[in-house]
């Protein structure tokens, strides 16, 4: 692969930053990695692992930089923007990688001076893992990378974003903010949502002891502790931030829990088939889809392994 990008920053250290780090440096898509974290100890392991220079601070990151990854909580992303603005050379592109987008737009783009392209970005891929050690270079090998260019935006800085995306590995597909944020609402964000809830019921309920919880969990419910486990900052800023598409799709889980309730205490046996093979069917579609595999640990115990 050619190199895309003679410097590249990194804002935020943790799991997709450093997956990307290795990644770029395996293939060769960028000449000169540079990061920061709030942490010293982020920025010494980082500095350790993957990064050809760590700074003390956000703007000396991006001095100079041809791509900027903002890698840092929704909630963040405004006032790295005003912290790095004035240091972005014309032609720069930034990113992001939140799962929210017109969030992240609206608290970007105004601090970003005329001649910088912002391209918001959202790769669909991470573990239960966090942190600097986290990464690795496979972690976005056939998963999607959502872009989210806004009306305008500079085609060769699209494309350019795009092939170095393609180089990681990933699929990439182009979208509309606001529908990225309805989609995600769907696929993740309320997903999540009800994960936090049925552990902290399952936490709640004193007729099950903690121990039984503990040995005796299920794959469903194992499931739903691996997506709860992951990063409490994170998930307040994308509820906070994608507020009115995750409402929304609470009302219309709310409807179908409902649906089910009245199914299950009427015994209507006909209605819960045929809405367990529907959805049945769309689990298929994502194996088939490549998204995920049918081995009963649902593939993560590989993943698992290379993110410790």
């Amino acid at each position: 692969m050619p190199v895309l990008y003679d410097r590249v920053a990194l804002i935020g250290l943790g799991l997709i930053a450093s997956s990307m780090a290795h990644a770029m440096r395996e293939k060769g898509l960028a000449r000169e990695i540079v990061g920061y974290a709030r942490s010293a100890e982020t920025r010494a392991a980082a500095r350790e692992l993957f990064c050809d220079r760590v700074t003390e601070t956000a703007a000396d990151a991006v001095d100079g930089a041809d791509l900027v990854v903002l890698a840092v909580p929704v909630g963040a992303m405004g006032d790295i923007a005003v912290e790095i603005g004035p240091r972005l050379k014309a032609g720069t592109t930034v990113t992001d990688v939140g799962s929210v987008k017109q969030a992240v737009i609206d608290a970007v783009v105004p601090h970003l001076p005329d001649g910088v392209h912002f391209i918001a970005g959202h790769p669909i891929a991470g573990t239960e893992h966090s942190g600097p050690r986290s990464g690795f270079a496979t972690l976005f090998v056939n998963r999607w990378w959502l872009l989210t260019p806004m009306e305008g935006a500079d085609p060769a800085a699209v494309s350019r974003l795009r092939a170095l995306c393609e180089g990681m590995g990933a699929k990439v597909d182009e979208m509309d903010a606001a529908h990225h944020d309805l989609v995600l609402a769907v696929t993740s964000h309320t997903p999540h949502l009800i994960a936090y809830t049925m552990v902290g019921v399952a936490d709640d309920l004193s007729r099950v002891t903690d121990s039984e919880v503990i040995n005796y969990s299920a794959a469903g419910f194992r499931d739903f502790t691996r997506i709860a486990a992951s990063d409490p900052t994170m998930w307040r800023d994308v509820f906070l931030t994608n507020k009115e598409a995750t409402l929304e799709i609470l009302g219309r889980f709310t409807e179908e829990l409902f649906a089910l309730q009245r199914a299950i205490r009427l015994g209507d046996g006909d209605h819960l088939h045929a809405y367990f093979t529907r959805t049945r069917a769309i689990r298929r579609s994502i194996i088939e889809a490549g998204q995920d595999t049918a081995a009963p640990d649902f593939g993560r115990a590989a993943v698992a392994a290379k993110g410790d």
